[in-house]
């Protein structure tokens, strides 16, 4: 029996799906809300550019050192009683965003923030690295990561109407109940792979071609020793890259709109979301280019990682341009194209950490990569809180991204080789 006649692994494969997007849609709702009020925020609590990159960097910090204890947790407990805490408690830390008064409170909140929502991607890799077999999960990677540029394509015209309407602080709380109810949904409706029974023939084509590993849960000493293997390094140096652009863009993106071009903020609300619209395309593709190029009978491996460094070096060539734009049309045009190159190599990226290594692995492996990501995003908006502080403009701050994008692509390219042994 295969995978695709099996009714109960389709459903169990449809309800992972749905839920995995919709709470990746939900988790970057709320990281961009504190973008979209940026203006606002900074204007009630009278703060500088340079306090706000420190605001918007609090996230990533967090969520960078979270990754590591995450992706032991979830290796033991699974994905979804993980998953379904960190969305309950990321979604409460959303709620108290919008009750605080001051930097430091606000800080604090976004650290937890941070800390919440670290189990979404390595939890969403494990899951479908459980449910899916290997030469299949591109489809539904490229899916589940499109709901990182979902997200941030609704955000800025809802949280914009929202906060028009409601004011800044009632978005947040607004965003917080979302998450709550979210959370109660995944507890009740997803499963572990080992508590649900499976016909012998299930087990055999959801493993089928995948990297052979040991029985049984991984231990915290095996975790650590993926540190030893070079394409580790390759997958979270690699991942340095996309996430230091992303960020820079999620976070700056609707202040560099308005600086740099003049729109006003509802004007802008709509602008941003354009950019993402081709960024969910790009994800897509991804998880289709990859699984088309297994099928054939590629090497899965040196498939997937060209696929993630030839896209990240584009993602950088187009964002030089974007820089020194005349004109806002010109501008987010570039962005468009970088935005689609960035989370092809995005998806790429989950759709490789998911085809190098056993799936009792997959979830540390993933917390690795994110914390690389994410360590390096959280300078992204520091630097150029200070870049737009002390020179006025946006450009050098999108150059230093396209060099980082072209030094991490390389990591791609020469150390990730093989699978990761056990």
């Amino acid at each position: 029996m295969s995978i695709l006649t099996s009714p109960k692994i389709k459903k169990i494969q449809r309800i992972t799906l749905i839920f995995l997007i919709i709470a990746g849609i939900i988790n970057y709702l709320d990281r961009s809300a504190l973008s979209i009020a940026n203006s606002a925020i900074s204007g009630e609590l009278g703060l500088t550019q340079i306090q706000m990159g420190y605001l918007l960097s609090a996230f990533s910090l967090s969520y960078a050192f979270a990754q590591l204890p995450v992706g032991i947790i979830l290796d033991k407990i699974g994905s979804r009683i993980t998953l379904g805490a960190g969305l309950l408690f990321w979604s409460i830390a959303q709620v108290a965003c919008g009750l605080v008064h001051s930097f430091h409170a606000l800080f604090v909140c976004r650290l937890i923030l941070g800390i919440g929502e670290a189990p979404q991607f390595p939890a969403g890799a494990k899951s479908i690295g459980e449910w899916f077999n290997i030469k299949e999960r591109g489809k539904p990677t490229g899916y589940f990561n499109s709901s990182s540029s979902i997200g941030p394509a609704l955000a800025p015209p809802i949280l914009t109407v929202l906060m028009v309407t409601f004011g800044w602080r009632w978005m947040f709380v607004i965003l917080g109940v979302l998450g709550i109810l979210a959370s109660i949904g995944w507890l009740a409706m997803y499963r572990n792979r080992d508590s649900v029974e499976l016909t012998k023939q299930e087990q055999q084509s959801l493993d089928e071609g995948s990297p052979k590993g040991k029985a049984g849960k991984a231990t915290i000493k095996e975790s650590i020793g993926l540190l030893s293997h070079t394409t580790t390094w390759g997958i979270i140096i690699g991942f340095m890259g996309v996430i230091y652009m992303i960020w820079l863009y999620l976070t700056w993106l609707p202040a560099y709109l308005e600086h740099e071009y003049g729109l006003s903020i509802a004007k802008t609300g709509f602008v941003v979301m354009i950019p993402y619209l081709f960024a969910i395309a790009g994800t897509i593709t991804a998880g289709y280019v990859a699984d088309y190029f297994a099928k054939k009978g590629f090497d899965i491996i040196r498939c997937r990682k060209f696929q993630a460094a030839i896209s990240l070096i584009l993602a950088g060539l187009f964002t030089i341009p974007a820089a020194y734009a005349s004109n806002a049309t010109m501008a987010v045009s570039f962005i468009c194209a970088s935005q689609f190159c960035l989370t092809f190599a995005s998806g790429s990226a989950w759709v490789l950490v998911s085809t190098v290594i056993a799936s009792r692995q997959i979830s540390f492996l993933g917390g690795l990569q994110n914390f690389g990501g994410y360590l390096a995003g959280s300078f992204a908006p520091i630097v150029t809180g200070y870049i737009v502080q002390n020179t006025g403009s946006f450009k050098f701050a999108l150059i230093i991204s396209s060099c980082v994008a072209f030094a991490s692509a390389l990591a791609y390219i020469f150390l990730v080789k093989k699978p990761i042994g056990e």
